[in-house]
């Protein structure tokens, strides 16, 4: 144990949960992923692959978490850039999966990256700065807040015609924490009320002008086609042909990813079928990304899925624990809002994998497959456990005797944080 705490600092049940979400990975991906083995010479490779992001995730997390908070700003804006470009790019010259261009290949390595990973992290490092550089009595200054929503607004815009449901997780955290960090709600109410007219008016047009010109693909058409698919998407999931429950309908297209998903829930029979015993990993696509934790359920029950959700609540409840011992604004508003980013999208695909709320593509963090999605995480954790070693033992008047150890016993949290950058 002595060893482990002078390796691993920061806050232990945030390291407890990261472990458990990898351990919870491999188990899952073994199985979810047998489709992948159809298209690979060794059956193994898909599980050695994640696994090989999941080792280089720990390493990310081991780094990062060396690194003082207050050196993490000066990641937010280059990461802005960097991805605004990387977006730009994926726009016209990315890969496109399901009529949708995310990904962007680096020449010579297939390497695939997503920018909207990038600018999640980009985004919130940011907002961070600029809700704590506004903080004053009122609250946060006119000026911060706009910059905020230039911020968000821009990624969010680059990002809504290829990946509406990542967009609006990121303006859904960040609306968060500008209520976390006090902007009024006068501001927050007018900000609602512009982004459900603004998408309104873009789904409206989407379905009118889908229907007038159905064959009409490119440029600006493109991007109405795929707001039309929201609607449809939306619409099938609220309205079921004939009045039938989505367990009455027959098999299709449109609905064959509910349906296998479901089936994989129902045939858990609440207890699992045990490890690697699914009978859906063949025919749910995505079963080991967007659908994996349909699996999850299946092969171990609702214990098994209330485990995993267990370990995403407690992530958030550790970091708002942390964050009142925070005697500095930037590093409190940033690790809510990585916390709130990871539960968020975690809850997302829980909320999808079982019904809940219409498909949309968002993975289950540090648990489904996907390169970038892994790494990128792995970055959140160890801003976690920066902000958890750093941050919080700089109200400790002993911090000087051992700048490293966390405090076992902290005073009263101070209701009114400051700003330092």
């Amino acid at each position: 144990m002595e060893i482990k705490s002078k390796i691993l600092k920061g806050d232990k049940y945030i390291w407890g949960a990261f472990f458990g979400l990898c351990l919870i990975s491999i188990l899952s991906m073994y199985s979810a992923s047998g489709t992948l083995t159809y298209t690979s010479d060794d059956i193994y490779d898909p599980i050695i692959r994640h696994a090989k992001f999941l080792v280089g995730s720990v390493i990310v997390v081991f780094v990062v978490h060396y690194i003082h908070y207050k050196y993490l700003r000066l990641f937010g804006f280059p990461l802005f850039i960097i991805s605004s470009l990387l977006l730009i790019w994926a726009l016209f010259f990315g890969e496109k999966l399901n009529d949708a261009s995310r990904w962007i290949i680096i020449p010579h390595t297939g390497i695939r990256i997503q920018p909207s990973e990038l600018a999640k992290l980009g985004v919130i490092i940011l907002s961070s700065y600029f809700l704590a550089k506004g903080q004053n009595e009122k609250g946060v200054s006119t000026n911060a807040f706009k910059k905020v929503l230039i911020i968000v607004g821009t990624s969010c815009l680059l990002i809504f015609t290829e990946n509406f449901s990542t967009a609006a997780l990121i303006g859904l955290v960040s609306y968060c924490m500008m209520i976390i960090a006090g902007v009024s709600f006068k501001k927050l109410g007018i900000l609602l009320l512009l982004v459900m007219i603004f998408v309104g008016s873009i789904l409206g047009t989407a379905y009118i002008l889908d229907k007038k010109y159905p064959d009409s693909k490119g440029g600006f058409m493109k991007v109405m086609h795929r707001a039309n698919e929201w609607n449809s998407r939306i619409a099938s999931f609220f309205e079921k042909s004939d009045g039938k429950k989505s367990f009455e309908e027959d098999t299709n297209d449109d609905n064959y990813q509910e349906h296998h998903a479901s089936m994989a829930i129902a045939n858990s029979n609440g207890i699992g079928l045990g490890p690697g015993n699914s009978q859906e990993r063949d025919f749910l696509p995505q079963a080991y990304s967007d659908f994996i934790y349909a699996i999850i359920i299946e092969e171990y029950g609702i214990l098994g899925g209330l485990i995993v959700m267990g370990l995403y609540i407690s992530i958030l409840f550790r970091a708002y624990q942390n964050t009142r011992r925070c005697t500095q604004a930037f590093p409190a508003f940033l690790m809510m809002g990585i916390a709130m980013l990871i539960v968020f999208q975690a809850i997302i695909n829980m909320m999808v994998a079982t019904g809940v709320m219409p498909v949309t593509g968002q993975p289950l963090p540090m648990i489904s497959r996907g390169g970038t999605s892994v790494m990128i995480t792995g970055i959140y954790f160890g801003i976690l456990l920066s902000i958890s070693r750093y941050a919080t033992i700089e109200n400790n008047s002993n911090n000087s005797k051992d700048e490293e150890e966390i405090p076992e016993s902290i005073s009263a949290p101070n209701p009114n944080l400051k700003d330092d950058i």
